[in-house]
């Protein structure tokens, strides 16, 4: 029986998609509920599956053509998968000769990912596969650097990359071609072609194909390879904390006495006063987070207001009940941050002129709380939103902040993760900062600065007494929010904060 696989309803804001890519071809088997096609929108990545057993017929929509919601992209023949499939197989094993250099001569273009309206184009950062080199379906090969994310590109099957047209640094469009790959040349024309590659440079092939970029920094920097450290990763992945690991394991590596006998031998020549510079370019991320802080600077009224919470009855709350908070969320640690974003969430609801952006000569006053939290990353500062933090409890906000921060030190934030927001938190008192004054995020209009807690003599009730402070600072936009109304939502966000119990009557 023949099935239209239609594209998914697209939500009323998303008005059409684009077919990246497709995972099965005309004529292949497809088990029930097998991914086969993907459809990006501007928003996310939307996966559609095989309706029942059975086997792709026609393809109706190509990659990289636009659809509608609910459009037609292909036919497919349900119940043909038992006999479709094993006359295929037939004819392949009475033509193992034939079919073999068919597939390793079918050749596709991989292409920068559909980038959203508000990105113009992206860098190509990294290439981890080089021509000639075979790749696994869905391995990970190149890197495209935007102002916002780096967006990870894989290999469309097994194969082989083939020419690469788009060098590291190189600038690309969306959907652009960045190189050629040969489908089904792995088990043929991967061993003669990567042959000579792997002679030249196999510790570094290795080395970018199984460690994530910030693993590959704690390698350089602690002078070991790929093969020196074990991956306990998805598909053994090396991440940071094995490098770090690694180095607690083997303090004196072979490459570091290298390193350090080369080092003494080339500075006596440039003189016991010379001074060394580098010089480095500026990444797209880096550069984009210096424009926008400059121009929150230059077209926002800043203005700061500070004030000092006891932090004394959170930290008992959280000491008493932290380790049955863990065992009953699964083993979700219970911090500081999700205080601060539910005292926050309460603090907007009263005050929504801290809640609101400005857009032109509009002020835009939103019904609902989406906090951005600060993350740092190798790569610069992010800030992923928590969305609709008045219907999220302690517990939700500590797992997806914990995701935010794991998923932003191995560069899988999506830009679908960090648009949007109402209103930001940063923590400065994770690296010990006492007190700063926070640049707000445009178009928001306010942004909260949590600081170290620090143990200082206290008044309280004629007496002195020792109390772990914390200063708070608020930056707002005077255009929209006026002193008093600044003053008051610091003021309670301090009082919440001092009397946990309000959060949870909402008094």
């Amino acid at each position: 029986m023949s099935i239209e696989i239609k594209a998914p309803t697209f939500p009323e804001s998303v008005a059409d998609g684009t077919v990246a890519t497709w995972y099965k071809q005309p004529g292949e088997a497809c088990a029930r509920d097998e991914h086969i096609v993907d459809i990006e929108t501007d928003k996310v990545v939307l996966e559609v599956v095989a309706p029942a057993d059975g086997v792709l017929k026609d393809v109706l929509k190509a990659e990289g053509d636009v659809v509608l919601s609910d459009e037609v992209l292909a036919i497919f023949e349900s119940g043909a998968a038992a006999s479709a499939a094993p006359a295929a197989e037939a004819a392949e094993a009475a033509a193992p000769a034939a079919s073999a250099p068919a597939a390793a001569q079918e050749s596709v273009q991989i292409k920068t990912p559909t980038f959203p309206e508000s990105v113009a184009d992206g860098t190509v950062a990294t290439w981890y596969k080089q021509p000639g080199e075979a790749c696994a379906r869905d391995e990970h090969i190149v890197d495209i650097e935007t102002d916002k994310v780096v967006l990870e590109v894989v290999a469309p099957a097994d194969g082989v990359i083939g020419d690469v047209l788009k060098a590291e640094g190189e600038t690309v469009l969306s959907n652009e071609v960045l190189a050629n790959f040969l489908v089904g040349a792995t088990a043929a024309a991967a061993p003669a072609a990567a042959a000579a590659p792997a002679a030249a440079a196999p510790a570094e092939a290795d080395e970018d194909g199984v460690a994530g970029p910030a693993a590959r920094k704690a390698l350089a920097e602690a002078g070991l390879t790929a093969a020196q450290v074990k991956g306990t990763g998805k598909g053994g992945r090396i991440t940071k904390e094995d490098v770090d690991a690694a180095v607690k394991a083997k303090p004196a590596a072979a490459p570091a006495p290298a390193a350090k006998a080369a080092a003494p031998a080339a500075l006596p020549a440039l003189g016991d006063d010379a001074r060394i510079e580098k010089r480095v370019p500026m990444t797209r991320l880096r550069a984009t987070i210096a424009k926008r802080l400059v121009e929150a600077q230059q077209t926002a009224a800043l203005l700061t207001t500070y004030n000092e919470v006891n932090m004394g009855p959170v930290m008992e709350l959280r000491k008493k009940y932290k380790d049955l908070f863990m065992k009953t969320h699964n083993g979700t640690k219970l911090g500081f941050m999700s205080f601060f974003v539910k005292a926050a969430t309460e603090a907007l609801k009263r005050f929504p002129a801290v809640n609101a952006s400005i857009d032109g000569n509009d002020m835009v006053y939103h019904g609902y709380q989406d906090i951005g939290v600060a993350v740092s990353t190798d790569r610069g500062l992010m800030v992923p939103v928590l969305r609709n933090t008045e219907a999220m409890g302690l517990a939700d906000i500590e797992s997806t902040i914990m995701d935010f921060a794991l998923r932003g030190r191995d560069g899988k934030l999506g830009m679908n993760d960090m648009q949007g927001g109402t209103f930001t938190i940063t923590n400065g008192g994770t690296f010990g900062s006492l007190l700063s004054t926070p640049i707000i995020n445009p178009p928001q209009t306010a942004i909260l600065g949590m600081h170290k807690i620090q143990e200082r003599p206290m008044a309280v009730n004629g007496q002195v007494v020792i109390q772990p402070m914390m200063y708070l600072a608020l930056s707002y936009d005077h255009r929209m929010i006026d002193g008093k109304e600044a003053v008051q939502f610091l003021v309670t966000i301090k009082e919440l904060l001092e009397d946990p119990s309000r959060l949870l009557l909402e008094i």
